[in-house]
This record gives C-alpha cells, sequence and structure tokens, in this order.
C-alpha cells in the first residue's frame, strides 16, 4: 500500500498508509495524544477523527486542552441533550443546536402545546447522564437532499433548513457540501440529527454537564417565526471544572451590573423611555459625572482641547466619511424634513474631521488633538441590549489626533501612556492587548485599499514593538477604514471586550481631502488617530461595578461618608460634622431616621458606603467619630479631623484601598 504524507502544526511530517484519518495519525505521534483526541483541523476545517487524509495536508488533532475542543464537546452535549429530550418526549421537534461561549443551547417545540418547565431540567439532565453512561459512538453519514428531506420528514424545522428555507440557521447545523448533501449524526437507531460535525468519539467523552435554564427563542431569530423553548447547558471534561465555572457564575451574578444598579439606585429603565436608553439616578449620575471630570481633566494635561459637536447631521456627511456604506445597519433610519435628510450619528470622528479643516493648518499646529464626550446612537437589537453594557444611546470619551506620519510613533505612545494611566487609577489590573486586523478577503466590509491596509498595520506593529508591548492578532476585527489596537478587559468569567482603542487611519482624511503645510512650503495630508481611553461612560461605569462589586474605591463612591448620630439628641453634632465634611468637598449621608443604630448601620453598609461614622454623647464631647470601614468593621474613635486628613489623601492619591 502506497504512503501519504501529512504536516504537523510545528512543521513536522508524518508519513502514514494510504486511508489512514487522524485518529491512525494520533496514535502513530503517541498514546497520549491518540486517548485524549476529539477531533483534528485538516488544512484549517474542523472535522472528525474517522476523515481520511490525503498526501500534503496539515493537520492538527484536537485535544481537551483547547478552545477548539471544548466547543466540540458542547456541540455534542447539545446532541446528547437532543436525544434526551426526544426520548422524554416523544414526537418533539428538535430545531438548532450549537455550542456558544460558555456552553450551549438547543430549541425544541413540544408535541400537543407542552411546555418545559424549570422542574424537568433535572429529569432532563439525568437521561444526559445516562447517554453518556451508555458511551453511545457519533456516526457521521451523508445524503442526498432527497434522501434528508425523507428521512427527516417528520422534523419540520430540519426540513426547512435542508430545502434552504432557513439558509439564515447557524452554520452548525445546515447542508454540506454546496447544499448539495447532508450530513447527519446518529448516536444509536433512536436519534439522529442533522448536522455538519464534527463530534467528540463517543458520548462517554462528556464527563460533566449541567442543564442551566430554559427560555424563549423565535425560531432562526425571526418574531414572525413560531416561538421555541431554549434549553442552556454547559459541559466540561472534569467535574472540578464545572464546579469551578459554577462558582465563578455565582461570582458573576453577585457582580452583576443590572442587579447591583437596582439594589444601589444608579440607573433604571423605563418602557415609556425604549430599550437600550437607561435614566441615570442620582447616584449613578454622581459616578459618571466624576469619571467624566477624571477623564477632561487627564486629557487637558495631555494636551487635548476639547470640543462639542451635535448629535446628528446630514446623511450625506456619513456617505462622504463612509460609514452610511459599511455602518448604515448599525445606525438608526433618517429623518426626512422639509430639506435635508438627518440621522442620529453613530460616530464622532466625521465631526472632528470638519473642525480640523475650518481653518487652514501648517506643520507648526501638529499634532491637534480633539477630545470630546460624544453622544453617539446606534442601532442596536433588542436582543443584544443589557443594562448599561450594551445600549443604544451612550457617550464615548473620544479623541481624534491629526499629526504627520513622523509623528504617529510618539501620538501613540502617548496614548498608551494614557490608558496605563486610568486604568491604574480605576483600578484595572487585568487586561490584553489585540492587534485587530481585516479580512483582506472581505472586499465589502473593509476599504479596497491594499496599499493603505499595508502601510497602517506596518505603523501599528512598530508601535507596539518599540513600547514591548506583547500582543494577538486577531483578523476581521478592524474598522472598516484601518487596523486598530484594542485593549481588552475581562469579566469575572473570562469574557473579554474591547473597552480602549487606538486606530491609525490614512483613509478619512484621504477621503475628506484634509491638508496641512508642510516646511517645504507644499500640501500633505494628515494622519488621524481614533482612540477612546475609557470607553463609553455606560459600558465603563457597568465594568466598573461588576469589577469592585459595587463597593467603589473612595473617590468614585456616589455616598463616601454615611453619618448615623445614636439618637435625635446627636442630629445636631450630625449637622457639624456633615458640614465640615461637606467643606471638605465629600460627599455625605446623615441617616436621621427614628431607627435602632444597628438597622441604619446595616443599611448604609448594604449600600456600599466606604466609611460610616457612629457618635454618640462620647464622641461629641471629644469631637471625634467612631470609624466603621466597608470590609474592615469597627475602627474605634478618632478626632473628627484625622479621618478627615486620611480620608482626602486617599481620595487624592485614587486609592483603590480604605
Amino acid at each position: 500500500m502506497s504512503a501519504i504524507k501529512v504536516q504537523l502544526p510545528d512543521g513536522s511530517t508524518r508519513s502514514l498508509e494510504e486511508g489512514s484519518n487522524a485518529r491512525d495519525l494520533a496514535g502513530a505521534i503517541g498514546s497520549r495524544l491518540a486517548k485524549d483526541a476529539l477531533a483534528a483541523q485538516v488544512n484549517g476545517e474542523l472535522t472528525d477523527l474517522t476523515r481520511p487524509l490525503e498526501n500534503g495536508d496539515v493537520v492538527a488533532i484536537v485535544t481537551p486542552a483547547s478552545d477548539l475542543g471544548r466547543d466540540v464537546l458542547r456541540h455534542s452535549t447539545a446532541h446528547v441533550l437532543a436525544q434526551a429530550v426526544v426520548r422524554l418526549w416523544p414526537g418533539a421537534y428538535y430545531a438548532i443546536g450549537p455550542s456558544i461561549r460558555d456552553g450551549f443551547y438547543y430549541d425544541f417545540e413540544l408535541p400537543h402545546g407542552a411546555r418545559f418547565s424549570d422542574d424537568d431540567l433535572g429529569r432532563i439532565e439525568d437521561e444526559m447522564r445516562s447517554i453518556v453512561a451508555e458511551d453511545q459512538p457519533f456516526l457521521r453519514s451523508e445524503y442526498s437532499i432527497d434522501e434528508g428531506l425523507q428521512l427527516f420528514k417528520d422534523q419540520p424545522f430540519k426540513v426547512e433548513i435542508i430545502s434552504g428555507v432557513g439558509s439564515g440557521a447557524n452554520p452548525e447545523d445546515a447542508t454540506e457540501v454546496g447544499g448539495s448533501v447532508v450530513s447527519t449524526y446518529s448516536n444509536t437507531p433512536e436519534f439522529q440529527d442533522l448536522c455538519r460535525g464534527p463530534h467528540v468519539p463517543s458520548t462517554g467523552r462528556v464527563k460533566a454537564v449541567r442543564v442551566m435554564s430554559i427560555s424563549g427563542a423565535y425560531w432562526l431569530g425571526n418574531e414572525k417565526n413560531p416561538q421555541l423553548q431554549r434549553i442552556y447547558g454547559t459541559a466540561f471534561f472534569s467535574k472540578k471544572d464545572l464546579d469551578e465555572y459554577l462558582e465563578r457564575l455565582e461570582d458573576a451574578k453577585k457582580r452583576d451590573h443590572r442587579r447591583l444598579g437596582k439594589e444601589l439606585e444608579l440607573f433604571t429603565v423605563s418602557e415609556d423611555v425604549g430599550a437600550g436608553l437607561p435614566l441615570w439616578l442620582p447616584k449613578g449620575a454622581t459616578i459618571r459625572r466624576l469619571l467624566e471630570e477624571y477623564i477632561l481633566d487627564l486629557e487637558r494635561r495631555a494636551g487635548y482641547e476639547h470640543v462639542y459637536t451635535p448629535s446628528l447631521a446630514k446623511v450625506e456627511l456619513y456617505i462622504r466619511s463612509g460609514h452610511w456604506e459599511h455602518y448604515h445597519e448599525d445606525m438608526f433610519p433618517p429623518m426626512d424634513l422639509e430639506t435635508e435628510r438627518m440621522v442620529l450619528r453613530p460616530m464622532n470622528c466625521p465631526h472632528h474631521i470638519l473642525i480640523y479643516e475650518s481653518k487652514p493648518r501648517s506643520y507648526r499646529d501638529l499634532p491637534v488633538r480633539l477630545a470630546e464626550l460624544g453622544t453617539m446612537y446606534r442601532y442596536e437589537r433588542s436582543g443584544v441590549l443589557s443594562g448599561l453594557s450594551r445600549v443604544r444611546c451612550m457617550t464615548l470619551n473620544d479623541a481624534h489626533i491629526f499629526c504627520t506620519p513622523e509623528q504617529i510613533k510618539e501620538e501613540f505612545s502617548n496614548v498608551m501612556k494614557l490608558v496605563e494611566r486610568s486604568y491604574r487609577d480605576l483600578g484595572i489590573t487585568k487586561y490584553s492587548y489585540r492587534l485587530s486586523l481585516r479580512d483582506p478577503a472581505n472586499k465589502e466590509k473593509y476599504v479596497d485599499n491594499d496599499e493603505m491596509w499595508t502601510l497602517g498595520e506596518r505603523v501599528l506593529r512598530e508601535a507596539l514593538d518599540s513600547l514591548g508591548l506583547s500582543y494577538r492578532e486577531a483578523r476581521g476585527e478592524a474598522a472598516f477604514y484601518g487596523p486598530k489596537l484594542d485593549i481588552q478587559l475581562a469579566d469575572v468569567m473570562g469574557h473579554e471586550e474591547t473597552y480602549s482603542t487606538i486606530q491609525v487611519d490614512f483613509h478619512l482624511p484621504s477621503q475628506f481631502g484634509l491638508e496641512y503645510a508642510g516646511a517645504d512650503g507644499k500640501q500633505h495630508r494628515p494622519v488621524m488617530i481614533h482612540r477612546a481611553i475609557i470607553s463609553t461612560m455606560e459600558r465603563m461605569v457597568s465594568y466598573l461595578i461588576e469589577l469592585c462589586a459595587g463597593a467603589f474605591p473612595l473617590w468614585l463612591a456616589p455616598v463616601q461618608v454615611g453619618l448615623v448620630p445614636i439618637s435625635e439628641r446627636h442630629l445636631e453634632y450630625a449637622k457639624k460634622v456633615e458640614a465640615e465634611l461637606k467643606a471638605t468637598e465629600f460627599r455625605v449621608e446623615v441617616d436621621a431616621r427614628n431607627e435602632k443604630m444597628n438597622a441604619k448601620i446595616r443599611d448604609l453598609a448594604n449600600q456600599k458606603t466606604p466609611y460610616i461614622l457612629v457618635f454618640g454623647d462620647k464622641e461629641e464631647a471629644a469631637g471625634s467619630v467612631s470609624v466603621r470601614t466597608r470590609g474592615k468593621g469597627d475602627q474605634g474613635s478618632v478626632p473628627l479631623a484625622d479621618f478627615i486628613a486620611k480620608a482626602k489623601a486617599l481620595v487624592a492619591g485614587k486609592s483603590t484601598e480604605l
């Protein structure tokens, strides 16, 4: 039998007998890898271990240690979930069941209008464990379209997918090879599912599973389609990993900014206003104001000039900038006025460009740094809206730097210093850098100018390397007009989101014909750097709420000091203490209710007040206060002046400690 040669990820090669598959390759490499193997990547495509290999293939074995391995496990577990439901509810219709971040889901319609209840989750999980214990192999088969339609004739959602009507379905469950062949996976004769795969070799590889919750979901996400029931779950390769995940999940629930925002009276939402349009309550507005004042002051000292620009403009402005072509689906519809069409802005950059070109510029003027707390509007779909973190109206800590090509690296470095300073002051310690690049094959999403993209990516890499920053590259994550550095923050679950960003832009200055007079007397085109240091006020406040679980550092706390007079006769002293604290610009709340002292202390503590000062006859006579510190309890009595001096120093130093 002839041999084939395949290449491994490290560049080495292996010779195998013709007809060998990825499982054979794993066995040839070592018994440990053969035991761990779940699936394979062949020439970048994720496949089963049983797919025959061809000469010259580049092959990577997928194991439990990888993100791909976890995705394959969870996709497989979604099928186990569907099999369990069909066992328990014969005749159930099963729709799609992909893996998602941290887990999986599957959508169902039960016969005779039946509905799942929370009490059913345990039954389903027990049945899934039975299927796992049976160690059923996942077996792949392929059929023609007609054969597939006949095979799933009693499953209308599968028929819709195969027929092509459901082309918007999750690609994990779509038809195979050019729509001419459909693939299925069967565990036993009782259950067969339409799926591209791949799957783990058998159900026994699912070591730890938890069925989490039930929700409603329209078929294919279209509200005109039937509403199905979606069951969410998660799976891991060990019970230890599952237990750790569930602990993090409980911690995340305690930190959820939506729950804390309500409990701490920071913001609210109203159907009368609309989805994605939160209302800032006084305490939340205080935090936002402090954050705004902080970043504005930091920017002023860094040489930025602050401007104000309107929240809407003519549609033609965004056509000129390119946002209309590349971004209009995420914009609100235009408003047709008598003589013009106006639209709420999704970005601030076109407005800042117009400020730059409002007068002639010389190389001596550059860099021009224009900053604004700019309010923007984006048509986020209702399904993704969440508290303050995903909204439709947001205020961005935005700025645009217009500079010469020679100034790019220095300006980039200065922006990074601002990011690091603000993160330190806000107590943010866990973040990473992502170099977001275009996908060259996507001509619709990105400006089609290879020379510009090559230059932009080179400049960014050189700037990052000169700063010695460690970063990872991400294709397909760039802005439509240029590459960018995204600073990624992780939440308690380890999910990363972009909060700060720096973008080098050669495109928009060209679109608007921006110029400056050079030292040679000729006109030159400036480079534009887009940057956001602390994201939008909405998103950053939501992040900070969850980062500190509502227990803000002293300088950001909406109420810094709570005052508890022991009895009514101590109210006069309370007014004196309050006046002295307010004179030194502390935010103070006096609890003058006719309640017991311990109840007052408890209520202030539940509001996560940093300091609670208690006083009675003894303290009033001595001009002191009994200090209770958040997280530390009773610290004893100290002179009021000493307390003020210590607290002032903590605020001035932006300390995260008390």
